[in-house]
């Protein structure tokens, strides 16, 4: 299970302070005290379609700082341990780990280090699937079938490489999810073809758990750390679609889409954590709850109109993001829709690359591509926006570090 450390706590600090904002626009709504701010320790990274760089806002003290990047367009996945970032170059085989400095101690956060290249490399080919759990990493290459694997305590080792994991798969567009019994799903795929099944295998590659059930062009993928829920149709026909469950112990059964479905796979599975709920996402589609209890997957918003989907970063609500510019939060626990309201301008369905969205428990963050710039957005109050420049095109988003205002000295 994903464990993300301190990210629940909200220790307000006594100390009041006023906002140091980056230059305003009309829009922009400067943020008067300490408890209007973002949380102290937390951190948005961007990367950029055209430039080579990476840039890590501070929300908390209004800090854009960029570091040079070896291509554009990088992927950027926040690792669950809170300090580091995981930046996949899948076009260039070449996947790296950037290091925020936040340290976690349990009951407050150090920064050991401004942000920085941490030292660990893996050079496998297109890695493009990431994941994390504690203090350990994957990556699937799908140039090769593999898996990467890494652990926090050796990224700031120099020289030091994630490590093969080779189960003998063949190279697919993959996916894979830990389990808390320290074992691993991963899709397996014919010649040439589409991820088909998914097997149990150790740290060493060694197959423990054989598919059971065969599937169609899976796709998307997450765990709660004992059952992993994969996307996909139902058969090689693609006529259907549902999500394949399998189990730690590598029990695998598959839950059809809702009655009338037609011929979708939800493409995008996400779990959040402190709900403890699973979710799938397809565009054509909208979102949906998927309960492996009672095999049933229902609808949370139903429209073909949706471009991002997310969960906040406690795993609490959902983010529904359309091409209107309309953002609809929902509760997960009870599925109600609990706020919804503009907060971008409509967006062109067939652009390549749309805003993206990421949101914690105060703020919603969304890159915008057109501007070079991410908006960061009461949730709250979608009137009140503070726009940080970062970059040309900025088109990837991600966050790091802790929803947590208690460091060694506060």
């Amino acid at each position: 299970m994903n464990t993300k450390f301190l990210k629940n706590i909200a220790l307000i600090s006594l100390v009041a302070a006023t906002f140091s904002a980056c230059k305003k626009d009309n829009n922009e709504i400067e943020v008067p005290g300490i408890e209007n701010k973002e949380f102290k320790y937390l951190r948005v990274l961007v990367t950029d379609e055209l430039s080579s760089k990476i840039t890590m806002i501070d929300p908390f003290e209004a800090k854009v700082n960029s570091f040079d990047t070896k291509y554009p367009l990088a992927s950027i996945y926040g690792i669950s341990g809170g300090r580091y970032a995981a930046v996949l170059y899948g076009s260039q085989n070449l996947a790296e780990v950037f290091d925020t400095g936040l340290q976690t101690h349990t009951d407050h956060v150090d920064i050991v280090n401004a942000g920085k290249w941490a030292a660990i490399t893996a050079t496998n080919l297109k890695p493009t699937h990431f994941k994390s759990s504690g203090s350990e990493s994957l990556i699937f290459n799908d140039g090769e079938g593999t898996l990467s694997f890494g652990v926090e305590s050796d990224f700031n080792t120099a020289g030091a490489k994630f490590r093969t994991i080779n189960a003998g798969i063949n190279p697919h567009h993959g996916a894979m999810a830990q389990f808390d019994n320290a074992t691993i799903a991963v899709t397996t795929a014919p010649v040439g073809g589409s991820a088909n099944r998914v097997i149990v295998i150790d740290k060493q590659g060694k197959r423990l758990h054989e598919s059971t059930m065969e599937i169609g062009a899976i796709h998307g993928n997450a765990t709660d750390g004992r059952n992993a829920v994969f996307g996909g149709f139902t058969t090689s026909a693609a006529t259907s679609g549902g999500v394949l469950v399998v189990s730690e112990a590598g029990s695998q059964k598959l839950i059809p889409n809702p009655e009338g479905f037609g011929a979708f796979r939800l493409a995008t599975i996400l779990y959040a954590e402190s709900a403890n709920k699973f979710i799938g996402y397809v565009a054509s589609k909208g979102a949906y709850m998927i309960d492996i209890v009672t095999n049933k997957i229902t609808p949370i918003y139903t429209g073909n109109d949706t471009y991002q989907c997310k969960v906040d970063f406690a795993g609490k609500k959902l983010y529904v993001l359309t091409l209107d510019g309309k953002l609809r939060i929902y509760d997960l626990q009870s599925g109600a829709l609990s706020k919804e309201g503009n907060v971008t301008s409509a967006v062109v369905a067939t652009d390549t690359y749309k805003p993206v969205m990421e949101a914690t428990a105060k703020y919603i963050y969304i890159a915008l591509p057109a501007t070079g710039e991410v908006a960061q957005i009461d949730v709250t109050d979608f009137s009140k926006v503070i726009k940080h420049k970062v970059s040309s095109r900025p088109v990837r988003l991600a966050l790091t570090g802790f929803e947590s205002n208690a460091g060694h000295n506060d």
